[in-house]
């Protein structure tokens, strides 16, 4: 049978394809902005099934199946909340598993998550009987492999993205073709003059010929403003967006001095604008890898000059890391962090970078705290830290002692809270009995 007839045999309507679902079943649907909505709302029209799990890593998609009308039978389990699963999470109808985005596919091979059924997006079929999954390389393969049935929406309006991103459909147990728009996210506004100073600072610690990682948001955007005068600037990264098409297009963004994937954007999934899936579309410059190749730790640090610049919702006096939660509540989750600031400290001339603003609720609480509130967790750990930026300047932590830490950090915190972070710390000490409490 040629990949013709073996796709014509597995062409199927979303209804027979959903059915396949049984009770009980762990289901992954495509990471990101990749998650197919057609099939996923078919899925939700299955008033039969009880006891079904839905595993996540970051959803920038509706998640309709968050809603509480789904609780009776569906727990979303994810390790990397978004806006729309966050509600469930912190309202219990759903759960959180803290896991790094690297070792996610070891679960998955493991069994230590289950993955019974694949819900992915494609192109169709190339003259050679291969799909392309498009904007989500991660572990998507992987879950085709893993699962009792995986199940594919072709969709032309799926981008051909270079990379690892090739599945014969003789490994698709079923097709469902639907055209619809992918999930999109809109440009973000890069004019804070708070993350404009931030952007600044970080980009001072960049030279040329460096290779980054970033990921999306106001600083990320900001720090690019401060680029175009970079030469020869090479990208390893979790997530590709639009915020460097133009430096890109400007020559800066080259890869001629990476020592891993010359040339290349290596990337895991991408996530944006339309014109940005137009521009990956069959652009050989943009590699996608699965997420255990990408945020690998040993693959990073084989870029010389490696920068990782990753953001925090608050650090404390000893450069504890907190980017997951809001006190105990879980409000994101790990993602890369941990895998990236690693692989920057192990690369030859690297730098591992931490950064947020100085303050939250309009400049009423510091971000930068003598110690963090009891049960709250940490995400990347105090040994871990280089350097932390903020709107107020850079911190190098690196072999510096807990009193030289608070002494650093407090520097880059906001005056107003200056003194108060420095009465606050030494009370920790004396309590503690920390440095003999040791006075700052």
């Amino acid at each position: 049978m040629n990949w013709k007839e073996i796709y014509s045999s597995r062409l199927v309507t979303a209804e027979e394809a959903v059915n396949q679902i049984q009770s009980g079943d762990h289901i992954f649907p495509m990471h990101a902005a990749g998650e197919p909505k057609y099939i996923i709302n078919k899925l939700l029209e299955r008033t039969d099934l009880k006891e079904i799990t839905i595993h996540q890593g970051l959803n920038v998609g509706d998640a309709p199946y968050a809603q509480p009308e789904y609780a009776s039978w569906i727990t979303v389990d994810s390790v990397f909340i978004g806006k729309n699963n966050r509600k469930a999470i912190q309202d219990g109808r759903g759960e959180f598993t803290p896991l790094h985005f690297y070792a996610l596919p070891r679960a998955i091979r493991e069994e230590r998550i289950l993955c019974h059924a694949a819900m992915i997006q494609c192109t169709p079929p190339d003259e050679n009987g291969y799909v392309n999954t498009g904007i989500s390389c991660d572990q998507t393969r992987l879950v085709c492999e893993k699962s009792r049935v995986a199940i594919a929406q072709v969709n032309k309006e799926v981008p051909h993205v270079c990379g690892d991103t090739l599945i014969h459909v003789s490994e698709i147990d079923y097709f469902v073709e639907y055209d619809e728009d992918l999930y999109t996210i809109p440009l973000i506004n890069s004019d804070d003059p708070i993350a404009e100073k931030i952007g600044y600072n970080i980009s001072t610690l960049i030279k040329d010929g460096d290779t980054l990682q970033m990921g999306q948001g106001n600083v990320p955007n900001a720090i690019l403003k401060f680029l175009a005068d970079k030469k020869d600037l090479g990208i390893h990264t979790e997530v590709f967006s639009d915020n460097l098409i133009p430096l890109i297009e400007a020559g800066v963004v080259n890869g001629a001095k990476k020592t891993l994937n010359s040339r290349k954007i290596v990337s895991t999934f991408i996530q944006g604008t339309k014109d940005l899936y137009k521009y990956i579309d069959n652009n050989n410059m943009i590699c996608l890898k699965p997420v255990d190749y990408t945020n690998d730790v040993a693959v990073i640090a084989q870029n010389d000059n490696m920068v990782a610049i990753n953001s925090a919702i608050e650090v404390d006096l000893m450069g504890q890391v907190v980017a997951d939660s809001i006190g105990n509540k879980n409000f994101s989750g790990v993602g890369g962090q941990l895998d990236f600031l690693r692989g920057a400290e192990q690369s030859k001339n690297g730098r591992p970078v931490i950064a947020l603003p100085a303050t939250a609720k309009g400049g009423t609480v510091s971000r930068i705290v003598a110690m963090l509130k009891p049960g709250t967790p940490v995400t990347t750990t105090r040994q871990d830290v280089h350097y932390v930026v903020t709107e107020y300047g850079v911190a190098n932590l690196l072999g510096k002692n807990i009193r030289e830490r608070a002494e650093l950090l407090i520097g880059i915190a906001h005056p107003d809270f200056r003194e108060q972070l420095r009465i606050d710390f030494d009370k920790y000490l004396k309590d503690s009995g920390v440095l003999n409490g040791m006075r700052l």
